[in-house]
């Protein structure tokens, strides 16, 4: 299809619709899914391909569940400007109702020439967005307007209802789009129009405050003497949440957007009854012994599991206009607790622990716990820092990684054998060694097909290969080198293992997850003091 039949429909001098003069040259592999509550409720489905959108109107919405499928009615291709289009179309105009940007993102065609798959009536895909992510087909039946979207593979974990009702372009929800003013003029007498309405990209929900940086716990070796209180250590992602009104927004560490993952915890922080809070936790799955595992958060974010999720929150910034950060801890935490006594299940209050640290952590060892934070009763939010104030008291050797290449697959082994991993050094990228353990089918796969797209050229280790290999070495030879496969360093995993060996390598690590909530120039090797 062309754009003929779009602009046919539609009298550009009287609406704001894009005309698309000219096709889009791009090469760029977006899709959109738009929300519209025309004479019936549906979503429309767009792929940008050969510089349109080839569009589908899909009545049920997309499929989450495994070969479960929904029929697709295709419509005329539409410019790719109208990706970003989120509004009104009066009633009575050519598609009258309200229009949200539901969805938004980039997909992948798996196959060399998607046009000619498309053309042929089926089309297998992978979506990647900020609620969708995994592979769908289309498939054309015998009718040539006719398809069926068909989820492939695995189930995904369907979208909650506050985030069905939440725009990924705006954040806004269908009833507010609705009073809005972004409004598309179409087939309109010119006399009755309204002046054109400027449609933009609008930024998520500002924040109450300027973005706070979390603060940090030092490593260390042994319980310190002093006024401290002790929390149990969480294994999950630090985050912090931020309401104003009816406005929420969940943020990792580094500001990347956790709404969309954990909407289950987002809906829990928008029903605290507080007019305006900042408020510090880690997200955590729950194993059956109710202990937090962040290879079951990985599952989790990959839908292969559906364990319990929770934000157990620790400190309180903020609270009604007041800026609480130069209050003491105990004082921080009380304000806390009394504001969470009416709070729903997926929020949980980190309770302060008493006793003596030696016994807390024979305590947390008996229970297959990470470890302890212990925090200076007294001490005031230091945002970013790690100045000593809270520290951190491990029972388990774990340490963040930066990928930075894999190795081939061997024997029946599929995608790749071993991730290669470093951490940052003063002159760069510094190899720590190899993990081959901690993944299943599914995790191979996904975990191949991001590293494929990050694909370099030169080895980003900057101690490799080693000059002087010592019989403890666990680093690569010149010729193991030219099998490996480089990747740009800017994945991050989470790694568990025994020891460090003498020459600075891990000794028996296993993967336990990608971490989301840290950039890479951050990971360096833990040692405590």
């Amino acid at each position: 299809m062309s754009l003929k039949e779009y602009r046919r429909k539609r009298d550009f001098a009287k609406t704001t619709e894009p005309k698309g003069d000219g096709n889009s040259k791009g090469t760029q592999r977006r899709f959109v899914i738009q929300k519209h509550a025309a004479s019936h409720l549906h979503y429309d489905f767009r792929l940008e391909l050969d510089g349109t959108l080839k569009s589908w109107a899909v009545p049920k919405g997309v499929p989450y569940a495994k070969a479960q499928k929904r029929l697709a009615l295709q419509v005329e291709d539409h410019p790719v400007s109208y990706i970003d289009f989120e509004g009104i179309i009066r009633q009575g105009q050519y598609g009258g109702g309200t229009v949200m940007v539901w969805d938004r993102g980039t997909y992948e065609a798996l196959s060399p020439s998607p046009s000619k798959e498309l053309d042929s009536g089926k089309l297998h895909f992978i979506l990647s967005g900020k609620k969708l992510h995994g592979e769908w087909y289309l498939v054309r039946l015998h009718d040539p307007k006719q398809w069926l979207l068909i989820r492939a593979k695995d189930d995904m974990r369907p979208v909650s209802k506050i985030m069905d009702d939440t725009s990924a372009l705006s954040g806004l929800t269908m009833k507010e789009l609705a009073v809005g003013t972004n409004v598309w003029h179409s087939n309109r007498d010119s006399s009755q129009a309204s002046p054109p309405a400027t449609v933009k990209e609008k930024p998520a929900p500002p924040l109450p405050v300027k973005f706070i940086e979390p603060m940090k716990a030092r490593l260390v070796a042994s319980p310190p003497e002093g006024e401290w209180i002790y929390e149990i250590k969480l294994d999950g992602f630090r985050a912090l949440a931020f309401k104003e009104g009816t406005q929420v927004r969940l943020l990792s560490r580094n500001e990347k957007d956790f709404g969309a993952k954990f909407p289950e915890v987002l809906d829990a922080v928008k029903r605290i009854s507080a007019r305006e809070a900042i408020i510090d936790g880690e997200i955590v799955a729950l194993d059956p012994k109710g202990r937090s595992s962040f290879q079951l958060l990985q599952a989790y974010d990959l839908g292969q599991e559906r364990p319990p999720i929770f934000f157990y929150v620790f400190d309180l910034l903020r609270l009604n206009g007041k800026d609480l950060r130069n209050e003491p801890l105990v004082v921080r935490k009380e304000l806390l607790e009394k504001l969470l006594k009416k709070v729903p299940g997926g929020l949980r209050f980190s309770a302060s622990l008493e006793g003596p640290p030696d016994k807390l952590l024979a305590q947390a060892r008996r229970l297959g716990l990470e470890g302890l934070v212990a925090k200076r009763k007294d001490s005031v939010y230091e945002a970013g820092k790690r100045s000593g104030a809270w520290i951190k008291l491990k029972l388990h050797q774990e340490q963040e990684m930066v990928i930075g290449g894999y190795t081939p697959p061997q024997g029946s082994r599929q995608h790749f054998g071993s991730l290669l991993l470093g951490y940052q050094v003063k002159n760069g990228l510094h190899f720590a060694g190899k993990v081959g353990t901690g993944f299943d089918d599914a995790l191979l796969e996904k975990l191949h097909r991001r590293l494929n797209a990050l694909g370099i050229s030169d080895c980003p280790f900057e101690n490799l290969p080693e000059k002087k290999p010592s019989r403890y070495s666990q680093g690569l030879t010149p010729a193991e080198m030219k099998r490996c496969h480089w990747v740009k360093p800017s994945l991050i995993c989470q790694v568990k293992f025994s020891e460090w060996t003498r020459d600075g390598k891990l000794r028996q690590p296993v993967f336990l997850g990608l971490r989301e909530d840290k950039d890479a120039s951050e990971v360096v090797r833990e040692t405590p003091e």
